[in-house]
Formats: C-alpha cells, structure tokens, sequence
C-alpha cells in the first residue's frame, strides 16, 4: 500500500521503515524540520506539509497519524479538509476513547473511514513488530487486515471493536502497565533494602528465567541496571505518567469496577513528583528501556 504518514518521532520513524521493509510505499510529514531530515535516511519520500504529502501516490489515500494524543486535534483538524470521501485515516496516537468515539463519528460522516489502533512495544515494537489494538467499522479493518499484520509480531493484531475499542483496549493495557511495574518497583526496593546485600541484577536475570514473573519488564529492569548501576544514580525519582494510568482509573470508578492496585500505583507516580523515590527511579528506568523516555533528575 502507499501509506501518507503523518509523525515522525521515535515511534513513527521506526514504524515508517518497518512499513518499507515490508513492502509498502511512504510518503512521510512531522512539522519538525529536523524530524523530517533525519526520516530522508529510511528511504521514505518526505513531504515539507500535509498538503503536498497528501498529493503523492494514488487515491483513495491512506493516513496513519503517529503523533502524540494531545495535538491529535488539532492534526485532524489541519488534514481532514484535504481528504475526500473514501480516504482512510488510521490514528495510532493512542487518544483518549471519548474522544476517539466523537472524532470517528464526525469523520465517518464526511464519508472518511476512520481505524484508530492502539500501539504498544515502544520504539523497538515499531521497528521490529508491534502489538497492535484496532477499533472501527470491521468492513474498513478487513481492508486494512495485511498491514497491521505487517507491522505486528506473529499473533499481535487484533480486530477489538466499533470505534474507540482500539485505543480504549490500549488504555486498559497501560493501566495493568502501571501495576506491574509498580510491583516491580516495590519488590526491587524491598530486596535493596535488606541487610543480605543482593544482587540486584542478578536477581532480575534470575527472575528472568522460568519464574512465574518471567517478562519483558524485568529483563528491561535488568538492562537498566546494567547500564545505570543498581543505585540507578542520576536516573529520576520523579516516575512520570503519560496519561493512560489515570484514565483508566476513571474509567473503572465510572463502570463500578475496583482497581485499587492500578489506582495506587497511579498515585505513587503522582506522589512521586514531589518526594522522589528509589522506586520512582525503577520506574523511570523500566520506562526509559521500553519506551525512550527521560531519565534525568
């Protein structure tokens, strides 16, 4: 397919030469200048605005946005009046679900379909094959079947829903995200501070290798050890949130659901901002193996 990809940071630069490599065409736009020179080296041709992006390759056209949730808007609001009937956009900026529900509506009105699809695995799933969520009218998913099949590890797509599925299955993910690594940060801070002077990445590695908490967390918590020392000196105690944690707490207040360990864990990261923490550390650590983030102090 020819896809117009719209977002060029760590994740859509990575998923733009996952998309040549298998195959696809690319025509590539982000509004920062040096995103856009430094994506000349995947081969893609890179566009200098949406407007001329949208007049490469045929139609009807392919968008896939790859920009983060909070300027998501105002993208749409730039591009959708360049789009015509039977144009298709993809959004992978993991938005809030309500606002992809309205977004959807709206759009699917002007007879533009509209995919959103929910993304996890970071930078490295970009590149290497993501897990991909997918909500919206299963008619234009079926359509779109191969192509998150080629930007996905074997098995990790799946068709969720009606619009908003997608981003809402990805929110619910980042929510469990939250716990487990809490867990993991407590745990880690329990064995550092007890008097049988652990290894700690040793231990990680351990865990690593046929115990039940066997994931891709803790061998990133060892990598992070490895790299940074076990006192994670000069990695932030301030854990920072995207988001996704804190919607999904409201989400479960508004469904009856308890979640007090994803509430808690959300809270720990927000205390954290205040009193750094040796587990706000493991987290900014585990965060920055997985997904690029910050570690300064």
């Amino acid at each position: 397919m020819h896809i117009h990809y719209i977002g060029l940071g760590k994740m859509g630069r990575n998923m733009v030469e996952r998309l040549l490599e298998t195959g696809h065409t690319v025509t590539a736009f982000d509004t920062s200048k040096e995103a856009r020179e430094a994506a000349t080296a995947t081969g893609a041709t890179i566009a200098p605005s949406i407007e001329e992006l949208l007049t490469k390759g045929d139609t009807p056209r392919t968008v896939w946005l790859m920009v983060p949730h909070t300027v998501v808007g105002e993208v749409l609001d730039e591009l959708v009046p360049h789009l015509e009937a039977g144009d298709t956009i993809i959004e992978g900026g993991n938005s809030p679900y309500q606002q992809t529900i309205e977004r959807a509506r709206a759009i699917t009105e002007m007879g533009i379909n509209f995919l959103d699809a929910g993304v996890s695995g970071g930078p490295g799933g970009a590149r290497n094959g993501a897990c991909i969520m997918v909500g919206g009218n299963e008619r234009v998913y079926a359509q779109y079947e191969t192509l998150f099949k080629d930007l996905s590890v074997s098995g990790g797509y799946l068709y969720a829903g009606k619009s908003g599925a997608g981003h809402f299955v990805k929110m619910v993910h980042n929510g469990i995200e939250y716990g487990m690594m809490q867990a993991l940060a407590e745990g880690f801070d329990v064995l550092r501070t007890s008097d049988f002077n652990l290894p700690l990445t040793d231990v990680a590695e351990l865990y690593n290798h046929g115990s039940v908490i066997e994931s891709r967390l803790v061998g990133w918590l060892k990598d992070g050890y490895e790299e940074y020392g076990e006192d994670l000196a000069g990695i932030t105690g301030s854990a920072a949130a995207s988001g996704e944690g804190k919607w999904t707490v409201e989400t479960a207040k508004k469904l009856s659901v308890p979640a007090p360990v994803i509430a808690d864990a959300l809270r720990v990261r927000e205390e954290s901002q205040k009193k750094p923490t040796y587990q706000g550390q493991v987290l900014s650590v585990m965060r920055n193996q997985f997904g690029g983030h910050s570690t300064s102090a």
